[in-house]
């Protein structure tokens, strides 16, 4: 159910009195999430404020199923009383077509993250753009933003590339391993944005030349994808790294990049404020950051 309240349990009753908090039922869909902190984060938050949470992992590699199964999933998850339910790989894009109405910032990423549910109305939300800006000015304040650089152009790096443009990049090149997807990225940013600030472009090695920061927004890094997304000659000292994966929090990419004493910014600080910023949406009440920052770094990982 979206929130149950109760009156306030009286002395007798003491031991149901878990039972009688406001509670959410929240969950996340996605594909290979068995490893996802989201439900720690959530549900430790909820215990902080008062609240009870039940958080559930809708994992489609241990269904088997596709993204094709999302309308059944939405529709279950909806019968079944859930608040809302986090959306992942690779399902951001995808859900689009399933929901109502979609928050300001989802629809100019064109991807969401975020669904909640409400009288019978699927809301889309994007907390990616948010989170991820949230951790860049905490961490990277003060770098240098003429030209950056971006690999991956999904559901992520859409939130991604739209949050750097927020943040007064001035100059974003975009790159996927399907030139298309980069090319229909950069074409919806350009209506939001300056379009001589956004390329597309398919020469990595070119865009890296003159490259201030890199941000690396595939999948690339997790141990399902091992590895670098691009040639470690590519990498410099005076360039500053950032990551979207968090799992493990120490890719080869940030691993590399220190070694060769570049800053980095690791994925981490994007898990946990999306994760407030959608806490916020699905239970009405407001998250503290700084607490979340210090539940994700108890919760065991890597």
């Amino acid at each position: 159910m979206n929130e149950v309240t109760s009156p306030a349990a009286t002395p007798q009753h003491t031991a149901m009195r878990h039972d009688r908090l406001p509670s959410f039922l929240i969950g996340l869909i996605g594909k290979g999430i068995l490893r996802s902190k989201s439900p720690a984060m959530h549900e430790q938050e909820a215990d902080a404020l008062g609240l009870r949470c039940l958080y559930q992992l809708i994992d489609l590699s241990v269904l088997g199923l596709g993204v094709e199964a999302l309308p059944e999933l939405l529709e279950s998850a909806e019968r079944m009383g859930f608040a809302g339910v986090n959306i992942t790989h690779p399902c951001k894009q995808a859900v689009i077509p399933l929901l109502h109405t979609l928050g300001e910032d989802a629809r100019a990423i064109g991807a969401v993250n975020t669904v909640h549910f409400a009288g019978g109305t699927r809301t889309g939300y994007n907390t990616d753009a948010r989170g991820f800006a949230e951790s860049f000015e905490r961490r990277l304040p003060d770098v240098p933003r003429a030209h950056v650089v971006q690999i991956g152009a999904g559901g992520a790096g859409a939130a991604t590339a739209y949050a750097l443009l927020k943040l007064g990049v001035e100059q974003l090149s975009i790159l996927d391993t399907v030139p298309e997807r980069a090319a229909a990225l950069a074409g919806n940013l350009a209506q939001h944005f300056e379009r001589t600030r956004i390329a597309a472009v398919t020469d990595l090695d070119a865009a890296m030349k003159y490259a201030s920061g890199l941000v690396h927004a595939t999948p690339t890094g997790t141990r399902e994808h091992p590895g670098l997304p691009l040639p470690v000659r590519l990498l410099r000292a005076d360039l500053w790294v950032a990551e979207i994966v968090y799992f493990p929090l120490e890719t080869e990419l940030l691993r590399t990049a220190r070694s060769l004493g570049c800053r980095t910014l690791d994925g981490g600080g994007m898990a946990v404020f999306q994760a407030a910023a959608a806490f916020e949406i699905f239970t009405g009440h407001k998250a503290d950051g700084e607490r979340m920052l210090r539940h994700f770094a108890s919760i065991p990982g890597d």
